[in-house]
């Protein structure tokens, strides 16, 4: 900060650096999903979505993709481990079906990958139900994958605002008669730090319309069911295909026969005219099975987060700085413009700060809303404050 023609060094005292993180609600409808721009089952209805050349993935925008006002939302694919039955099922399948099973294998290899890692012999990790990577347990062996785009989740998404409404009703043609809420309960300390892409938490099914989770499984899971897996900085959800069948979610129906739970949604999961989850991962391409859950999603909400870093500098003139200017017009006739007697004290307006490196080097001008007038007898602290 320059003084009457010299610098004044900012001390560790003088200079501050602060963390503040943003959120904004993003809120996406189910009817944006599927029916906004066209109804979903028809070719071409629905422009918003588009199905790539490769089969790999598909991607949902919240306009027609061919239009400039176009912003890409989200993408969804389907994972299926190697060491899943439904993997070993679809080899029994015909060679068009063959082609999808490698891509499947393909898509969760590399996701778990990035996402969960490699073992100490360098072997792949499966998707973990709770969390413990390199124990044994439970794993998400088939999977589907919503990438969120990074448009919507900024620096990441805030931990404990995740919730998606997932239609489970019995039919094709009527999915949310019933439905289920999955939800992230990481809040603040609930979350994982164990894989290479970040933090990530566990998501949890719960509240279903028709059927309440049973008091046995409350007391295992007192959150729910783990049905998935929130990848926070990635903005990545897993979410488990065992959602659409009865073992994983373990939850009381009462039906005609009475409650049960074993197979409980096998025969919901009637999605693109098949009979259950298990068919719609082995006999169905990945377009058609993404196109299925798509279906089915009522909404999803969360909060995203962005983080901004700021350097604040306390730029200090005290009493007896500052008070002259080296501006050439500030003197006229070599006589001082602002004093009327040369017994009068002096007077200076401060209107810009500047920060200098050590080369004296100009770096960054702040400019003031308004002059500040300076005597020897006023002394002021200008904050400058620079975001990055």
């Amino acid at each position: 900060m320059a003084t009457g023609g010299a610098f004044k060094t900012l001390g560790e005292n003088d200079i501050v650096s602060t963390r503040t993180l943003l959120h904004e609600a993003i809120p996406i409808t189910g009817t944006i999903m599927s029916g906004t721009y066209g109804q979903y089952g028809t070719f071409g209805a629905e422009p918003n979505v588009k199905n790539h050349s490769h089969g790999m993935f598909q991607t949902v925008y919240d306009y027609p993709y061919l239009s400039s006002s176009a912003n890409h939302i989200f993408d969804i694919t389907v994972g299926v481990g190697s060491n899943s039955t439904n993997y070993a099922a679809v080899a029994g399948q015909s060679n068009g079906v063959l082609s999808q099973k490698a891509k499947k294998r393909n898509v969760y290899n590399q996701l778990a990958q990035v996402l969960a890692g490699y073992d100490k012999d360098g072997k792949v990790l499966d998707f973990d139900l709770d969390g413990n990577i390199l124990a044994g347990g439970t794993k998400h062996r088939d999977v589907f994958v919503i990438p969120f785009s990074r448009l919507l989740v900024k620096d990441e998404i805030k931990k404990g605002s995740f919730t998606m409404k997932l239609g489970v009703g019995s039919t094709f043609a009527n999915p949310f008669q019933d439905s289920i809420s999955i939800v992230d309960y990481s809040g603040s300390d609930g979350y994982f730090v164990n894989s290479p892409a970040g933090e990530y938490g566990v998501l949890y099914a719960q509240n279903r319309t028709n059927s309440p989770i049973v008091n046995s499984q409350l007391t295992s899971h007192p959150n729910g069911v783990p049905v998935g897996l929130l990848y926070y900085q990635a903005g990545i959800a897993v979410l488990s295909a065992s959602v659409f069948t009865g073992p994983a979610l373990g939850m009381a129906r009462a039906g005609a026969n009475g409650p049960h739970s074993a197979g409980l949604l096998d025969h919901d999961c009637q999605m693109g005219g098949y009979t259950n989850v298990t068919q719609m991962l082995t006999a169905s391409n990945i377009q058609g099975a993404a196109n299925a859950l798509r279906h089915r999603i009522q909404d999803i909400t969360f909060n995203n987060t962005t983080e901004l870093n700021s350097t604040i500098y306390f730029c200090r003139a005290h009493h007896n700085e500052f008070n002259y200017s080296t501006n050439p017009t500030y003197l006229t006739g070599s006589k001082i413009r602002v004093k009327t007697n040369a017994t009068d004290t002096p007077v200076s307006y401060i209107t810009t700060i500047g920060l200098y490196n050590d080369n004296n080097e100009l770096m960054a001008v702040s400019k003031l809303s308004e002059p500040l007038k300076k005597t020897p007898d006023v002394e002021f602290t200008l904050r400058v404050r620079l975001d990055y």
